[in-house]
C-alpha cells in the first residue's frame, strides 16, 4: 500500500497497525440472596409458661383502719363474731379525713416518785449492812482470834460492823492490832497460811508475825487531801510493812537484791496476794509504796484486779 493511502487511512482512524488484540473482561455474575432457612416446628409437648400473677394483699382489718369508708363498714355490719370489738372513737376522730392515720394515745406517765426518795428523807435513808455470821465463822475457823467493834464514822468514812484482829493461824501476831471488816480480815487470814508456806521454804523459818503499817485511817488516797478516798476509810485496807520469825531477824517490805532468798520470799508472798485481794501495791509500783504491801478489796468493774 502506497504511503500516502495509509496516511489518509491513519487520519480517518480506519487503519490500524497489526498487534494483539485486547478482549474487554467480562462483567461479573450477578448473585441473587437466598432466603434464610425456616426454624424447625415447635415441638407439641412445650406449652407456653403460664403469666406470672402478683397476689393481692389481704384486706386491711377493720379495726385497724382508722376512720374506714362506708363500704368497710357495711361489710363488717352482717359479720357476727365473738371477739370484743373496739370502742367507738372520740367524737374528734369522727371528723378526721379518712386517709389520714388515727392518733395513737399518749404514753402514760411514769409513776410519781416516793417520798421517801427523795429531798432530805433519801438523804436520811440508811443501808444495813451485811449480815456477818458466815464470814464471823469462816474466820474462827480459820484460826483468827478477833473480837467486834462498834460502827465507825467519820463523814463518808464509815465501817458498821468493825472488827479488831489481834492474831491469826499458827499463832502469827498482828502488830498492832488490825481494824477490819469481815471479808477483809478473811483475806488476810487465808493470804497469811501461804506466806507462812513461803518462809518455810524459801527462809527455813516460821512466820511469827506480821508488822502493819496502817488498817482504819480516814484519808484520801497515797494521803492526798484532794484525792478518792482510800479503802483504809472503810476499813478495807491493810499495809504489811515487814515480816517477823521465830529465828531470824524480821524482814522490811523493800527491794531485796536478786537472786537471794530474801528477794524469792518477797517476791512469792507478793504474788500471792494477788489471789486473795483486788489490789496489791508495794516497792516499784510508786513512790507512795516503796516500804509497805498495800492489800485492799475494792470493787472493780468486770472483777478488775489491780497488782503491781
Amino acid at each position: 500500500m502506497k504511503p500516502s493511502i495509509v496516511v489518509c487511512l491513519l487520519a480517518a482512524g480506519l487503519f490500524l497497525p497489526p498487534g494483539p488484540v485486547r478482549s474487554d473482561p467480562a462483567p461479573p455474575s450477578a448473585t441473587v440472596p437466598l432466603p434464610p432457612p425456616q426454624p424447625p416446628a415447635r415441638p407439641e409437648g412445650l406449652v407456653p409458661p403460664a403469666p406470672q400473677v402478683t397476689p393481692l394483699p389481704p384486706e386491711r382489718p377493720a379495726e385497724l383502719a382508722g376512720g374506714a369508708g362506708k363500704d368497710a363498714g357495711s361489710k363488717d355490719a352482717g359479720k357476727k363474731t365473738d371477739e370484743p370489738q373496739p370502742s367507738a372513737a372520740p367524737d374528734a376522730a369522727k371528723g378526721a379525713p379518712k386517709d389520714e392515720p388515727a392518733s395513737l394515745p399518749d404514753a402514760p406517765l411514769p409513776p410519781e416518785r416516793p417520798p421517801e426518795l427523795s429531798g432530805e428523807q433519801a438523804l436520811a435513808l440508811k443501808v444495813s449492812a451485811l449480815d456477818d455470821a458466815a464470814c464471823l465463822r469462816r474466820l474462827e475457823r480459820l484460826g483468827a482470834r478477833f473480837e467486834a467493834l462498834p460502827a465507825l464514822g467519820n463523814g463518808q468514812c464509815s465501817a458498821p460492823r468493825p472488827l479488831s484482829v489481834t492474831a491469826l493461824a499458827d499463832g502469827v501476831a498482828l502488830e498492832p492490832a488490825a481494824t477490819l471488816t469481815c471479808r477483809t480480815a478473811e483475806a488476810l487470814a487465808r493470804w497469811t497460811t501461804e506466806v507462812q508456806v513461803a518462809a518455810q521454804k524459801e527462809l527455813g523459818d516460821s512466820l511469827k508475825s506480821l508488822a502493819l503499817g496502817g488498817t482504819y485511817v480516814c484519808r484520801g488516797q497515797n494521803h492526798d487531801s484532794d484525792a478518792k478516798l482510800s479503802e483504809h476509810s472503810f476499813a478495807n485496807a491493810i499495809d504489811v510493812m515487814a515480816y517477823g520469825f521465830s529465828k531470824r531477824a524480821s524482814l522490811k517490805v523493800t527491794a531485796a537484791a536478786q537472786g537471794t532468798p530474801e528477794a524469792a520470799f518477797l517476791a512469792s508472798v507478793r504474788t500471792g496476794a494477788c489471789g486473795f485481794f483486788r489490789t496489791v501495791l508495794g516497792p516499784g509500783s510508786d513512790a507512795a509504796h516503796a516500804n509497805h504491801l498495800h492489800l485492799d478489796l475494792r470493787e472493780r468493774n468486770a472483777g478488775h484486779r489491780l497488782c503491781q
